[in-house]
């Protein structure tokens, strides 16, 4: 006579509650590694180097603070999730830059750059912008992959006093027009 087919145990894990094999497509993979190394470390034997890696990043950091420098340290690039590397603003370049682009011979779209270097969510601006001037915003990348905010119609001459106002942080001085391919302050 046959066996009786025995159920399969699946382990979950405890902080994602994913299986471990799913563990690195969740929102806490960083959270679940501990528990990965410790309890299944065949499914994930990359995450063992890097484990080993990391220790010795901390002894070269340890060893840096009294003096002795270490040679293998590497430096350590920080990442947001989904990959993205983050970007150090420069302090010494923030300005806003507001340009106007004419398209079919009569329609306006103003471009805002430069908001993010002040701590501004470019999608709240979007929206703040859309509704102050009841147009259409929308954030997008910009010719040099930068993000940018950009607003249907001429609004050019209203939207600095409406930056400062809602933004305080960003100062007058800081805040550039684009006419005839020159950049010229706003104030």
């Amino acid at each position: 006579m046959a066996e009786k087919p025995q159920p399969i145990r699946v382990i979950y894990c405890p902080i994602c509650s994913l299986p471990p094999e799913y563990c690195e497509f969740g929102s806490d993979f960083d959270k679940c590694k501990p528990w990965l190394i410790q309890n299944v470390p065949h499914i994930y034997p990359d995450l063992i180097k890097e484990a080993n890696e990391n220790d010795i990043d901390k002894v070269a950091d340890k060893l840096q603070s009294t003096g002795i420098s270490s040679a293998s340290k590497q430096e350590v690039v920080k990442r947001l999730p989904g990959g993205k590397i983050k970007k150090k603003a420069c302090l010494d370049r923030q300005e806003v830059v507001i340009e106007k682009v004419v398209r079919n011979k009569r329609k306006c779209i103003t471009t805002v750059k430069g908001l993010e270097l002040f701590g501004i969510k470019l999608s709240d601006a979007s929206k703040k912008l859309g509704k102050k001037f009841a147009t259409g915003a929308s954030v997008v990348k910009g010719p040099t992959e930068k993000d940018q905010i950009d607003v249907q119609g001429d609004i050019a001459y209203d939207i600095v006093e409406f930056i400062t106002d809602t933004w305080p942080d960003v100062p007058e001085a800081a805040i550039f027009f684009i006419e005839d391919g020159r950049k010229v302050p706003a104030a």
